[in-house]
């Protein structure tokens, strides 16, 4: 019997020019969309506000 073409393994990509490619790839820096979204304000939730309350209740607080 023989193989089929999704039997067969994936390529690898190994090699000098891969090699550097990643290499010079990681030295450019951060892409671009990561950038924008590390600017973006975190979302709050409404169970990391229960969260807030609860404890502002045990220490005796009140709002």
């Amino acid at each position: 019997m023989t193989r089929k073409i999704i039997d067969h393994a994936e390529p690898q990509a190994e090699g000098k020019r891969v090699a550097e490619f990643v290499k010079m790839d990681r030295e450019s820096g951060v892409h671009p969309a990561v950038q924008e979204l590390s600017k973006r304000a975190p979302e709050r939730s409404d169970e990391n506000r229960k969260a807030v309350e609860y404890a502002r209740i045990e220490r005796g607080k009140e709002a």
